[in-house]
């Protein structure tokens, strides 16, 4: 399954990055994100889900942040 912006609805996207974020029913707290700079991962991934940008470039702004701290 393609987890592209075109090949998705926003309620798909809305489930892949709830899915993704899940940790096994565990909430967010292990995801260590928030500690490392990104903040809240559903607001981190908000532009995925509205479509305008991809989940690959997200993830690329965000360690691009890291290699830079």
């Amino acid at each position: 399954m393609s987890i592209l912006i075109k090949d998705t609805t926003r309620q798909e996207r809305e489930e892949i990055i709830r899915r993704s974020l899940d940790c096994g029913g565990g909430g967010c707290e292990n995801c260590s994100a928030c500690g490392l700079g990104g903040g809240d991962p559903y607001t981190m991934y908000q532009d995925y889900i509205d479509g305008k940008r991809e989940i690959a470039e997200i993830n690329a702004e965000y360690r691009a942040r890291l290699v830079l701290r």
